[in-house]
């Protein structure tokens, strides 16, 4: 028998757990799922999964749980009665949280002779189980090697690195740049909107060249830069951006559209200079960022 059709229990039936379980059941795996509120289970039952009778019974059925549940807290109050059942096994954590509480998790199994490896979603649930749905892992690298044949019936499976906190942690900067980006990208809609233009016939230069050409382009040749945190300013310094910042946010007063977005980013700008990077590229500014986390 592979990995690739060993047993699988899903502990945890939202939409996303209800997802992965149906996914692992279309890649033939024997299923086994749980859930706090017994009735969410019977979609998946009625396609060939088993409906365990409580957590300890779950946890028996196979060597491998996925778990996707709210929070840590939601692992520990449902694992926590199967403390002893789930020894010798592994979990997959697919819970959200902080690069804290993964690395207390992974403490907290191994404490208790637990395999343990976390992971981050980073599709909706109608994308799991398709090509090109990428799933992130961190922990044991023994771990994900030996359970990365099931894992890719999940999605893609990326493994970071073996602290068990890097998952969440690109979890949640992905997300954090795709608030920046939406809330820009609606800021800007909302801008050629007071002309008239609709938000679906911007997409036309903001999405489909824009945003790949330029800002893809600019943030792929500073990458380097800020690796080595050098930040050369001659063709654009952080001065200039400044006065950029300024014809944005009196566009935005013209037109009558909220400039809180675009006074955000000349605030920032405006530390930065303060800071002595007025002569700086743009990418300075992350300087001023890692100092605010220090």
């Amino acid at each position: 028998m592979t990995d690739q059709n060993l047993p699988v229990t899903v502990a945890g039936l939202g939409p996303m757990g209800a997802a992965l379980a149906a996914a692992l059941l279309d890649r033939g795996h024997d299923v086994t799922v749980w859930n706090r509120s017994p009735g969410k289970a019977a979609p998946l039952v009625a396609k060939g999964a088993r409906q365990a009778d409580d957590i300890v019974d779950a946890v028996s059925a196979s060597r491998l749980l996925v778990v996707c549940l709210a929070d840590y807290d939601a692992l520990y109050s449902a694992l926590g009665p199967a403390r002893e059942a789930l020894r010798g096994r592994v979990v997959v954590n697919l819970n959200s949280g902080t690069p804290k509480e993964a690395r207390e998790a992974a403490q907290w199994a191994e404490g208790h002779g637990i395999g343990y490896l976390d992971g981050a979603i980073m599709v909706p649930p109608p994308l799991v189980g398709h090509t090109g749905s990428l799933f992130l892992y961190s922990g044991s690298t023994e771990i994900f090697e030996t359970h990365k044949e099931t894992l890719a019936d999940l999605g893609d499976p990326a493994h970071l690195g073996t602290d068990p906190g890097l998952a969440v942690l690109y979890n949640t900067a992905l997300l954090s740049m795709m608030y920046s980006s939406l809330n820009g990208f609606l800021h800007a809609a909302a801008l050629v909107g007071s002309a008239g233009v609709g938000a679906a016939e911007f997409t036309e230069i903001a999405v489909d060249w824009f945003l790949p050409s330029v800002i893809g382009g600019i943030i792929k040749a500073e990458a380097p830069t800020i690796d080595k945190g050098e930040y050369p300013g001659e063709l654009a310094s952080l001065e200039m951006n400044v006065t950029t910042l300024k014809h944005i946010i009196g566009t935005s007063d013209e037109q009558r559209v909220d400039a809180g977005i675009p006074a955000g980013n000349k605030e920032l700008l405006d530390r930065a200079v303060a800071a002595g990077f007025g002569k700086s590229g743009y990418s300075s500014v992350i300087e001023v960022l890692k100092r605010g986390a220090a």
